[in-house]
């Protein structure tokens, strides 16, 4: 790729921090191929940022996502992206987490195909966090990773481990900590820009990479943008173009409507979609904040099986295997229940019978995130697929409309559904302010995907006027007040994690359900706390 004179300026990006123990990492050249990745995107994210207010602006207006009609020839052309790299052929069951050291440890050696190391929603990013994710990562490629609890116990890598994939943030969080000629930087290539700049030769070596997943899309040009980023980044480090791969996770409601486009855009390293089901949720509450008539019942009744989120999950995989790329499934948030055999039985079997649906629908491969789930997801797909990977289920039986993928599910809104919206939106932002990307919650981990939905559920249940519980008293401003308070005791009280951020936490939680517009993403605001 040509690289225009203007992007080779010999700045480097500026660290607004303490960086003693970073050097290594924060080195003269590293931060000088920031600002060069820098000066390459930012002008176009911003503009791409931009077309994502006038799109939602529309929304709010009225308007409703739909196909393009400007893309028509991509969705009916006759392509496919470039040949999956053999390390990802099999990816039947990943495991995702932040990264923290003995997290990264536990994840590759856990037995699953994959592990996607998160510096996105499972992290609270704080400075320290993301520098000492790039050190442990650094250590993992290396292989030499090692870590001792406080407790003496040891944790050093097995012999085999999961192929490694990095999600960077998003294109919509800023990384305040660094900036170039006094702008700052995107927090999307601070993340993928250290992790590339030390660790691409030594992955592309040995033929494991450099590996990501992209999060947060909602368009093709979107993805256009990192084609780009990635592009210069390897000529930059003097690597084979096309060696970086990337998985994008459908996690938008616009995105599921360019799903071809997305593909096409990264044709060269897609490899594959994945239904980042929770974010999903978040994005269809978000987008279609607006309109009374398309309001979701309680987060527990909005499982896969509802018709909006089968016909996302079939169109999904009917796209991946059309164009040769891999079909992923989501998430399981369950996690084990030591002491209670019945209650951790219960858990397993609702892990199973997803992951049956998602293998007999035809994705390639799942998502968990423990480490004890892993057997559990293994032992479904290697039932049911006993081949690699999925990509002859073509599932030409599918034709998904917008109507389907717009239609909201039916349900209720109970008072015990209403406070555990409160109850999750408010422990998860308060340990998010205290340095903690995933918090477990009455027995499912939580990120930051699962407490945004809480949120714009209350924002919506509360902004619309008449919504009523089951016993058709309404759900109003009062009563959330009430809940807010006794939550926000109860966690001052606890010894949860970010107990002591719990009136930091309740603050911003009640301004934000307050305020006349739903904010876009919890994150921002709270980065300014963090």
């Amino acid at each position: 790729m040509a690289v225009p004179q203007e992007r080779l300026q010999p700045t480097q990006a500026q660290i607004h921090a303490d960086i003693a123990g970073y050097e290594d990492i924060l080195t003269p050249d590293a931060l000088a191929f920031l600002a060069r990745l820098h000066h390459a995107a930012e002008a176009r994210r911003q503009l791409l940022l931009k077309a994502r207010h006038e799109r939602q602006a529309r929304y709010d207006a009225g308007a409703l996502p739909n196909f393009r009609a400007d893309t028509r020839a991509i969705r009916e052309g006759d392509w496919r992206v470039a040949p999956v790299p053999a390390a990802l052929q099999d990816r039947r069951v990943e495991i995702t987490g932040p990264v923290e050291r003995k997290m990264i440890i536990n994840a590759l050696n856990s037995g699953a195909k994959v592990f996607m190391a998160d510096f996105e929603d499972s992290s609270a990013p704080s400075f320290r966090n993301q520098l000492d994710g790039q050190v442990n990562l650094r250590d993992a490629v290396a292989g030499t990773i090692e870590y001792t609890s406080p407790e003496g116990k040891r944790y050093r890598l097995a012999g085999q481990t999961a192929v490694l994939v990095v999600r960077p943030r998003g294109w919509h969080l800023p990384e305040r900590h660094v900036t170039v000629d006094g702008q700052v930087m995107a927090g999307a290539l601070v993340d993928f820009g250290l992790f590339a700049y030390h660790n691409a030769h030594v992955l592309h070596a040995m033929q494991r990479g450099p590996y990501f997943y992209l999060p947060k899309l909602e368009a093709m040009e979107e993805a256009a943008l990192w084609d780009e980023v990635m592009s210069l980044a390897e000529a930059e480090l003097d690597l084979p173009a096309g060696c970086m791969k990337a998985t994008v996770l459908i996690e938008t409601l616009p995105a599921v409507f360019q799903m071809h486009e997305i593909l096409h855009a990264l044709r060269h390293r897609a490899v594959g979609l994945n239904c980042g089901r929770w974010d999903y949720i978040f994005s269809y509450l978000k987008t279609l904040r607006g309109h009374r008539d398309r309001l979701l019942p309680e987060r527990g009744q909005v499982q896969m099986t509802v018709p909006f989120l089968k016909a996302y999950s079939e169109l999904l995989i009917q796209t991946c295997h059309r164009r040769g790329a891999f079909a992923m499934g989501g998430m399981a948030a369950q996690i084990p229940i030591k002491g209670d055999e019945a209650a951790n039985e219960a858990a397993m079997a609702k892990v199973r019978a997803d992951k049956l649906r998602e293998v007999t629908a035809g994705h390639d491969g799942t998502w968990v995130a423990h480490p004890a789930l892993v057997p559990v997801a293994m032992a479904i797909f290697d039932e049911h697929m006993p081949t690699a990977n999925q990509l002859d289920c073509l599932r030409e039986d599918v034709c998904v409309s917008r109507e389907q993928l717009l239609a909201p599910c039916a349900g209720s809104i109970s008072r015990e559904g209403f406070e555990n919206n409160v109850e999750v939106a408010l422990r998860y932002t308060a340990a998010w302010l205290d340095g903690l990307g995933c918090v477990p919650i009455h027995h499912l981990m939580e990120d930051a995907a699962t407490a945004e939905i809480a949120r714009a559920q209350l924002w919506q249940w509360l902004h619309h006027g008449g919504v009523e519980f089951t016993d058709h008293a309404p759900i109003d401003f009062a009563l959330f007040d009430v809940v807010l308070a006794r939550q926000t005791h109860r966690l001052r009280e606890s010894s949860h994690p970010g107990a002591v951020k719990a009136d930091a936490a309740a603050a911003l939680l009640a301004t934000l359900t307050h305020d006349d517009q739903l904010a876009d993403f919890l994150t921002l605001p709270a980065y300014a706390q963090l």
